[in-house]
């Protein structure tokens, strides 16, 4: 599987052309034992054969659907992740700024690096050595911003300072969600009951067809096309880190974006 992964890291089109090629190749196997059993015994039990393949077919759009919704989910799951973080970030900063503190204006810039430094964990390659690093630097900030926070606890007891301690917890909790979403791999027994599947039922469907006596190269590609392509954007769905199928890191942006902006004090009402 990590062959295969790493073939997906570096192209993805590669990754679906040998899926493709192997498939194809399982189906001319099985046409070709099919063929050479029917010149030999003549046309064999063809309608049981045809009643075992279309289950084997049946069983195996069952699996893509549930491994579709599984990959899908998945998706979901680091994209809310993601937002939930950025929200999570912004309502600290803005926290931090209002809390008329020293160091929780430090806060805010520090919460300032995290921001840009969680959007980079999120675009970070698959195998990219710099994920262990952003790691780091995430732990690092979040001692050093913790810190001052329980500074600052030490001395006001008010709810504002409280607020803001929860808001801070909330957003390491968020990143270690978003962490956890991230670096769970796709499950290496599902992965390959999926490629096997595949496999399995191609070269079914080719032992049908030489039983038989047919060829129907045409339709038989094109269902081979439609399962490679099904097949891939499940792994995409499921891989945040492969293919071209990557979760949006436009909550960061908004939020980096708020940062620069500010936060101007209006002038008191007039009386």
């Amino acid at each position: 599987m990590e062959l295969l992964a790493q073939l997906a890291t570096w192209s993805l089109v590669a990754f679906s052309v040998v899926l493709f090629l192997t498939q194809l190749l399982a189906r001319e196997a099985g046409h070709w034992i099919g063929r050479h059993q029917r010149e030999a015994r003549g046309s064999g039990d063809a309608e049981g054969t045809g009643l075992v393949v279309g289950g084997m077919l049946g069983l195996l759009a069952f699996v893509l659907a549930l491994t579709l919704s599984f990959g899908s989910a998945r998706f979901d799951e680091r994209r809310k992740g993601t937002l939930a973080e950025a929200n999570a970030i912004g309502t600290a900063w803005l926290r931090a700024e209002a809390i008329d503190h020293p160091r929780g204006r430090e806060i805010a810039r520090l919460l300032e690096d995290y921001g840009q430094t969680r959007k980079d964990y999120v675009t970070a390659l698959r195998k990219s050595s710099t994920i262990q690093e952003i790691n780091e630097r995430s732990s690092a900030l979040q001692s050093v911003i913790w810190g001052h926070v329980s500074a600052i606890a030490r001395e006001r007891t008010d709810p504002v300072v409280v607020s803001l301690m929860v808001s801070l917890n909330d957003t390491f909790d968020m990143g270690t969600a978003a962490r956890f979403a991230h670096d769970t791999p796709f499950p290496p027994p599902l992965f390959w009951l999926l490629i096997g599947m595949a496999h399995i039922s191609m070269a079914a469907l080719g032992y049908q067809l030489g039983l038989k006596g047919q060829k129907s190269h045409i339709i038989a590609t094109l269902l081979t096309a439609v399962w490679t392509a099904v097949i891939v954007v499940i792994l995409d769905l499921s891989a945040p880190r492969l293919g071209t199928i990557r979760t949006s890191v436009a909550a960061y942006d908004w939020t980096l974006e708020g940062f620069k902006a500010g936060i101007p004090i209006p002038p008191p009402p007039a009386q």
